[in-house]
């Protein structure tokens, strides 16, 4: 039985970047998918979700573009139409990610349910396939809580929220993460009366909390009902005569609350599939979530194998999966050391305002680096696009370390997402806070100015330190006139 140089148990994101990018390097690959490729960012993330939020953003501005001196009467939203949308832009790019696409690469594809009987061997439907190496690219699931009541109510997931055709008339969305956040406020923005549950004192609890703080303000002026530090606890039928439910809340010791709903959506985390897949007989260890375990090479237990995206549950994002799938096919197949630094890696969250984020926040950095942090923010109170466009609710923040040196940032804003990318680059480079300001000019007026002014108080702050000096300088030029 011939050994492949590479088999990829899995066909999302981090599964394709590393079967094509191994394969064109003239490796022998064959990648096993139980259902299709793709994944789910094609499928039930961040195509469709972008399109929803594309129908959901268009929506608004024509109800709410009256301060602009723009109005538009009677507007209207057809779910079916919409979800029609969203079925069109995964159809446009799911050819990209399709099998006839990866065996033109040159990718053995088989379709079955894989699971490693050896340390170098995987079986899929009764077929023995050995291996030189292999990654493990399941990718991971939604979480269901065990909450009285809720399997009665059929709650909606990321999988399943897809099949809508009708806007719910009442929605509750359980969880105020990105995904609960952006899905909440797009279907309230089509049309539905929309509660986000959260059981952490704030939204978005991993952010700065300013950008948290931000975010719910302009979820609550859209009529958004947030609760936050609310936990669910049972779902029961409404009575009265109403066809829909309620969900019980209970906040600390204060008695409990109830919201009624029509339609629930869970969005309160995602699990690593690696059930069923026999890691143990490969010798592949799981961590208490379920996540494989991976060095900082991605390497497992198991030193021929690698694994990447979700299913490590370092960041879940689709661009980490696919750094993640580019450093796999390096280290398996070239005996490399290349890593993901994950700090250096942002995250966007699409909500109105977007919240980006790269690195540590101030309060990672006071507890990495102690009280002497430096933080420089602007607001886009400071920012003339703002104020051209009514937005100046935004703000951009940079934290570096002692000596200056950028370490985080965090962006709130329109476009929050394209102007991280800058702040990235520089942090690649291992730049200080003033740098933006000192080594570049932003075209006027545009948003990243907020950035450039943010990177302006510390090289404001610089320049005062070494006043006394200038001051020196300029009056020895002065005696020698």
């Amino acid at each position: 039985m011939a050994r492949r140089d590479l088999i990829v148990v899995g066909g999302g994101t981090a599964g394709l970047v590393a079967a094509v990018g191994a394969a064109g390097q003239g490796a022998n690959v064959t990648l096993l998918e139980r259902a299709r490729t793709g994944g789910d960012c094609l499928w039930t993330g961040c195509v469709p979700s972008k399109a929803l939020l594309a129908a959901a953003s268009a929506a608004h501005t024509a109800r709410h573009s009256g301060h602009l001196g723009v109005h538009a009467d009677q507007v209207t939203v057809d779910l079916a139409e919409v979800m029609s949308h969203v079925r069109g832009a995964i159809g446009a790019l799911e050819p990209h990610d399709s099998p006839d696409r990866l065996r033109a690469e040159g990718v053995e594809v088989v379709q079955g349910e894989a699971r490693f009987v050896a340390d170098d061997t995987v079986a899929v439907d009764g077929q023995r396939l050995r291996f030189r190496t292999a990654m493990v690219a399941t990718g991971a699931a939604p979480v269901l809580p065990p909450i009285d009541g809720l399997a009665d109510a059929a709650p909606m997931t990321t999988d399943t929220v897809w099949d809508l055709e009708e806007l719910p008339a009442r929605l509750v969305v359980l969880g105020g993460g990105p995904i609960g956040c952006e899905l909440g406020q797009a279907f309230a923005r089509l049309g539905a009366e929309v509660t986000i549950v959260e059981m952490e004192a704030r939204l978005l609890p991993r952010e700065e909390p300013e950008a948290s703080e931000a975010l719910q303000a302009a979820l609550v002026r859209e009529g958004v009902d947030v609760r936050t530090g609310a936990r669910a606890t049972a779902v029961t039928p409404a009575g009265d005569g109403d066809d829909g439910w309620q969900l019980t809340l209970q906040r600390g010791d204060a008695p409990p609350d109830e919201v009624g709903f029509d339609r629930i959506l869970v969005a309160v985390g995602r699990r690593p599939r690696t059930t069923g897949l026999g890691l143990e007989a490969a010798g592949i260890e799981v961590d208490g979530r379920g996540a494989v375990v991976v060095d900082d090479l991605l390497r497992t237990t198991n030193r021929r194998v690698y694994a990447g995206g979700d299913v490590t549950a370092l960041l879940p994002f689709t661009h980490v999966a696919s750094a993640h799938g580019a450093t796999v096919v390096q280290n398996a197949l070239f005996g490399l050391r290349a890593r993901v630094d994950h700090e250096r890696i942002p995250w966007v969250t699409f909500t109105d305002p977007e919240v980006a984020r790269v690195g540590l926040s101030a309060a990672e950095a006071r507890e990495r680096f102690g009280p002497g942090i430096r933080v420089r923010r602007a607001a886009h109170a400071e920012v003339d696009r703002a104020w051209a466009e009514a937005r100046t609710d935004g703000f951009a923040q940079l934290v570096g370390d002692p000596k200056g040196r950028l370490v985080g940032a965090t962006v709130v804003g329109p476009r929050a997402g394209e102007t991280i990318g800058e702040v990235v680059a520089w942090r690649q480079q291992g730049a200080k806070l003033s740098a933006i300001a000192r080594g570049s000019t932003h075209a006027f007026p545009t948003w990243s100015d907020d950035i450039a002014a943010a990177s302006l108080t510390e090289l404001r702050a610089a320049l005062a330190r070494l006043r006394p000096a200038t001051r020196a300088v300029l009056w020895a030029r002065r005696l020698r006139r």
